[in-house]
C-alpha cells in the first residue's frame, strides 16, 4: 500500500501514529508522513518518508502562547472558541493544498490522520482518497447515552441524565459553540463545500482508530462498526542515561509517587508539579518530578527531579501518578496498571479526567491549580484504597491485550483488502 499521513504540528498528535507508520512500513508498506519538520527525525526513525508541511501552518515547536498571543487574555469558553478557530479551522485550506501537492507527485491509498487535521476529510468531500481517522482525544463521537465531548461532566445513567446530556449538548451546539462552527462552515463555503453537521466530532466513515481501550471510555449502548479501539498508541521518547539518582530512588523503599505536567502544558509548574512536591515533602512517599527545561531549585529530601524520564523503566516501580491529564502519559500510566490522580481543565483534560473518574482508577480533582491540602488528600486516598490500583491493574490487564500499532496496521490492510474485493478504488 501506498499511504499518506497528515497531522497537527504537535507532540500528542504526532506520537500517537508513530506506532502505526512503524508496523505499516515493517510489512513493507510505503508510508509518506505531512506535518512539522520538528518531528522529522521521529517521523524517519520509524520508516516513513518525510514531508514537511506549509510553513505557514507550521508551529516550529513552539508552544500555542507565543504563536497565538491574543488568547492569553483569554478565558473559558472565549479562549475555547478561540483555539477552534485559530488552531484547528483556520489551518484547512492550507492543509488541503498541502495533501493535493504530496499526492499530485504520488497517489495514495489513504491518508490518515488525527482527528485535529481536519483537512483529510475535507479534502476526501471533493473528491480525494479516503481519509481515515486515529482519535487523539478520549472518543468523541457523540451518542444520547453518554456525556456530551468538552465540559468533562461525569457520566450517568438512565433516562434523566439522557435528558441532561440532550439539554447540554443543545446548548454547546446552539449557543456556546455556535460561532464556531458558523466559522468552519465560512471556510467550508470558500472551498465548495456545503456546511457542516454541529458537533466536534471527526470520526472516519470508513475507519476510525481510537486510542485506549473499551473500559475506560464511557459505556455506549451503540458504537459504529468502523470504530476500533486498538490500545495505547502512545510512542514515548527513550531516555539513553538513567538520573544520578536512579538508584536511591529504587532503594528508598517508599511508595513511589511520579508528578508530571506533560511536555505540552508544563509552561508553569506552579500549577501542579512544584504544589505536588511541597504538598508530599513530609508524607512516607518518595516523589519523582518530570520538569522538562525547569529549574526547580532545591529539593524536600523525599523528591527527585529530570528534565525527562524513561517511563518504560519508571512506571512499573509507581504506586500512584499526580498529572493534568494528558491523554498519553494517562494510557502508559493505566497499561501499567497505575492509579491515578488528575488535575486539568485545558483542552481535552477534563474529558480525560472524567474517564479517569467513572474507571474507578483515579481522582478528578476537577481543576488544574489544586491546592496543596487537595493534593496531599488524594494521593493519601489512592494509596490507601486499594481499589484504586485493582482497578488500574484491571485496566492494565487490556491495555496489555492490545498491540495498538499491530492492530492498527491490521485494520489499514483489511480495509484495502476489502475495498479490492468489492470493486472500490482504493485511492
Amino acid at each position: 500500500m501506498d499511504l499518506l499521513f497528515a497531522t497537527m504540528p504537535v507532540p500528542g498528535h504526532v506520537a500517537p501514529l508513530l506506532p502505526i507508520a512503524r508496523a505499516l512500513t515493517s510489512r513493507g508498506h510505503h508510508v509518506r508522513w505531512c506535518t512539522g519538520r520538528v518531528f522529522e527525525e521521529r517521523v524517519t526513525a520509524c520508516g516513513a518518508e518525510f514531508v514537511a508541511m506549509n510553513p505557514s501552518i507550521d508551529h516550529m515547536g513552539r508552544n500555542v502562547d507565543t504563536l497565538f498571543p491574543e488568547r492569553t487574555s483569554l478565558k473559558g469558553v472565549a479562549k475555547l472558541r478561540y483555539d477552534m478557530r485559530a488552531v484547528f479551522l483556520d489551518p484547512i485550506p492550507a492543509q488541503v493544498d498541502d495533501l493535493r501537492r504530496v499526492l499530485t507527485s504520488r497517489p495514495a491509498d489513504l491518508v490518515l490522520h488525527d482527528t485535529a487535521y481536519v483537512g483529510a476529510t475535507v479534502l476526501e468531500q471533493l473528491g480525494g482518497p479516503r481519509a481515515v481517522s486515529v482519535g487523539v482525544t478520549p472518543m468523541m463521537l457523540p451518542a444520547a447515552d453518554v456525556p456530551p465531548f468538552g465540559p468533562g461532566l461525569r457520566y450517568r445513567s438512565g433516562v434523566v441524565a439522557r435528558l441532561s446530556y440532550a439539554a447540554v449538548r443543545s446548548l454547546l451546539d446552539n449557543v456556546v459553540f455556535k460561532p464556531v462552527y458558523e466559522h468552519r462552515d465560512r471556510i467550508l463555503s470558500t472551498l465548495g463545500l456545503p456546511a457542516g453537521e454541529r458537533g466536534l466530532a471527526s470520526v472516519s466513515a470508513h475507519l476510525h482508530l481510537q486510542n485506549g481501550v473499551a473500559a475506560l471510555e464511557h459505556p455506549r449502548a451503540f458504537l459504529p462498526p468502523q470504530v476500533k479501539y486498538v490500545g495505547a498508541l502512545v510512542d514515548p521518547v527513550a531516555v539513553v542515561e538513567l538520573p544520578s539518582w536512579w538508584e536511591r530512588m529504587v532503594s528508598s523503599g517508599r511508595p513511589i509517587v511520579h508528578v508530571t505536567q506533560g511536555t505540552v502544558a508544563d509552561m508553569d509548574l506552579g500549577q501542579l508539579v512544584l504544589p505536588t512536591i511541597r504538598a508530599l515533602a513530609d508524607e512516607d512517599v518518595t516523589v519523582v518530578a518530570s520538569v522538562g527545561s525547569h529549574d526547580v531549585g532545591p529539593l524536600p529530601p523525599n523528591a527527585f527531579a529530570a528534565p525527562f524520564l524513561p517511563y518504560d523503566r519508571l512506571l512499573p516501580l509507581v504506586s500512584a501518578m499526580v498529572t493534568n491529564g494528558g491523554f498519553g502519559g494517562v494510557q502508559l500510566a493505566l497499561a501499567q496498571g497505575v492509579p491515578l490522580v488528575v488535575a486539568g481543565m485545558t483542552e481535552d483534560k477534563p474529558e480525560v479526567a472524567a474517564r479517569v473518574e467513572r474507571s474507578g482508577a483515579g481522582l478528578n480533582l476537577r481543576t488544574s491549580t489544586p491546592s496543596e491540602k487537595a493534593i496531599k488528600a488524594a494521593v493519601r486516598k489512592v494509596l490507601g484504597g486499594q481499589g484504586f490500583r485493582a482497578r488500574a491493574e484491571m485496566l492494565g490487564e487490556e491495555y496489555r491485550r492490545h498491540d495498538a500499532g499491530e492492530l492498527s496496521a491490521g485494520y489499514v490492510e483489511r480495509l484495502i483488502q476489502t475495498s479490492a474485493a468489492n470493486g472500490v478504488q482504493a485511492g
